[in-house]
């Protein structure tokens, strides 16, 4: 399984973005970035660390009911140039950047100051040795405090309780993924700089490699020392892979890769509407965690399967005990893709049993009276396991419609998955209608989340709209961190479309002609807020939990070609030439 591989290791950017290049000159970035360090810190930088933005295919809001999704990483990607600086033994530690583990972080990015920290150790009960380290880290989206959370996680695993102290380092980020734009930036900045620090401590060679799950696992919790809470019981193995029944016991981190059939590539585009959080989290997040949670228990007293008093099954526990599956937990092998699939289709028609009884209501919405009826559980045992964690903001529940879209979204990728690995095992031939069938799901999925779950906007509709009239295949809306817990997750954000090849030029020039908020836009602006990108190397839509698809970690060595077929050669500097480790 790959989770428990160690980070692979490659010699040049060929291998790293493969045929990738529709949008960016990646050798001028590397360059660019290697060069900077220099002047700015006086040496080389030893490692590159890279971890990509990632887009949503198919599979929105249905990983917290342990579905599995469809992301990719994207082209464009987050940098993070690092080397070891030497401290010599007289220098007062009173000073920060003398300190054991001091950081001195640039940013490329000339509105981002110059940030300097360290670690400090932390005992327990004034014992001597080192229980822990403390590294303040506020509350507050500062691009260095996801640079500092990558880093906390580095010092909790590897350096808590032992003699070895962190070596200092100074780094310089870059990025190319758009700030707030539901691409995941700030993931990506979390991925890079657990990475970054783990190569300059020396844990990804040698005997003390890290393995490519153990790696996700620290970047999804250094994630939440930025304020991001992740979801309290972890989804299964996302893409590519058939979900399975999942329980906290279960290692969800299994993914393979599902590669998109040739002559089409993926275009997003920022609907430039940023949901309001604070207003949106008791009536948009918050209530459809509790539908859908509320919504499974309620088909499971519907469907005679036995429940604990207080257990919060998912939907996808309800489909393997209505399917006697094998729990993965303990041993067992789980069901297959196919009959997975038969089972989707046979529940699907059962969720009709969560309309409340006699209701008039057009929307099927039960007041929370009907909702705990429907639950089998006093008042109070309801509120204590629904209610009591979260805030949300209702008066009707729509736990019908919520049902309806993560089960028909649950098959649909399975079914986007099953076309995409059909058409790479047959012959090549014509993938046109392939490609529309591909399409179909993903009109299908915006529909669903759109009139069923209700987490699109008018802007959103209105983009995906436009971009299947600018001849796209298929467009929806894309939402990369639905399983975690923050105030948000749709509502505003980014669309995917999946365009001709040959026609990306003239499908972005229709869209930013058309949708209002783009008018007046040009050049570098507009390419922030609307980009060709191809599923970018090691993720082929591929990686557990939409987090962390495909990082990398560069090394310095001396020369780096590029990939001929879509840009030119041109060699980075002479200490350039990079040792590459990929998660996926």
């Amino acid at each position: 399984m790959s989770a428990q591989e160690a980070i692979s290791v490659y010699t040049n950017l060929t291998d790293l973005y493969s045929s990738l290049g529709t949008s960016l000159n990646h050798a001028e970035r590397w360059d660019n970035l290697a060069e900077e360090f220099e002047k700015r810190f006086g040496k080389k930088p030893t490692y590159i660390a890279r971890a990509p933005g990632r887009v949503n295919l198919i599979g929105e809001h249905i990983d917290y009911a342990l579905f599995g999704v469809l992301p990719a990483a994207i082209e464009r990607d987050i940098l993070i140039a690092c080397a070891p600086r030497d401290v010599p033994p007289s220098s007062p530690t009173a000073e920060a950047h003398h300190a054991p583990g001091s950081v001195i972080a640039e940013n490329l990015h000339p509105k981002y100051t110059r940030q300097i920290f360290a670690p400090t150790p932390k005992n327990i009960d004034n014992e001597v040795h080192i229980e822990g380290w403390h590294l303040d880290i506020p509350q507050q989206l500062r691009w260095e405090n996801y640079v500092k959370a990558g880093y906390y996680g580095v010092l909790d695993e590897h350096f808590t309780g032992g003699a070895a102290l962190p070596i200092p380092v100074d780094l310089l980020v870059t990025g190319s993924v758009p700030a707030g734009s539901g691409l995941s930036s700030s993931a990506a900045m979390v991925v890079a700089s657990t990475l970054a620090f783990l190569a300059i401590n020396g844990k990804l060679e040698g005997t003390e490699k890290v393995a490519k799950g153990e790696l996700v696992k620290m970047s999804m919790e250094n994630e939440k020392r930025v304020g991001v809470n992740k979801w309290t019981k972890p989804p299964p193995s996302c893409p590519c892979l058939p979900p399975s029944y999942t329980s906290p016991s279960t290692p969800p981190l299994t993914a393979s890769p599902t590669p998109l059939p040739g002559g089409a590539v993926l275009v997003c585009a920022h609907s430039l509407k940023v949901s309001d959080k604070a207003l949106t989290a008791k009536r948009g997040y918050n209530l459809r965690v509790v539908e859908t949670l509320v919504g499974a228990r309620a088909l499971a007293v519907a469907l005679g399967i036995p429940l604990d008093p207080r257990e919060k099954i998912t939907y996808r526990e309800v489909v393997g005990r209505l399917a006697n599956e094998t729990d993965v937990g303990k041993g067992g092998a789980g069901m297959n893709v196919d009959a997975l699939m038969e089972v989707l289709a046979r529940v699907i028609a059962s969720v009709e049993q969560l309309k409340p009884p006699g209701s008039t209501d057009p929307e099927f919405g039960a007041t929370m009276e009907e909702m705990v009826a429907l639950s089998g559980l006093s008042k109070e045992e309801f509120h204590e396991v629904y209610m009591s964690w979260v805030e949300v903001d209702a008066t009707h529940f729509k736990l019908y419609k919520r049902a309806k879209h993560v089960y028909s979204e649950a098959l649909r990728v399975l079914q986007f998955r099953k076309l995409c690995l059909d058409t790479a095992a047959a012959p090549a031939d014509d993938n046109l209608a392939v490609l529309k069938q591909l399409g179909n799901l993903m009109n299908e999925s915006q529909t669903s989340c759109a009139d069923d779950f209700e987490c699109s906007c008018e802007e959103l509709d209105l983009l995906t709209r436009l971009a299947r009239e600018a001849g796209a295949y298929g467009s929806r809306l894309t939402v990369t961190n639905t399983w975690a817990l923050r105030l948000g997750a749709g509502w505003g954000g980014c669309t995917v479309s999946l365009v001709p090849e040959a026609e990306v030029d003239s499908f972005i020039k229709k869209v930013s002609e058309t949708y209002p908020p783009y008018k007046g836009l040009t050049g570098e602006a507009l390419s922030e807020v609307i980009f060709a990108t191809r599923p970018s190397t090691g993720a082929c839509g591929a990686c557990l939990f939409i987090l962390f698809s495909s990082s990398c970690l560069l090394r310095s060595r001396p020369f780096c070609p590029l990939y001929p077929s879509f840009f030119p050669f041109v060699p980075l500097p002479s200490h350039c030439r990079v040792k590459i480790l990929t998660i996926w």
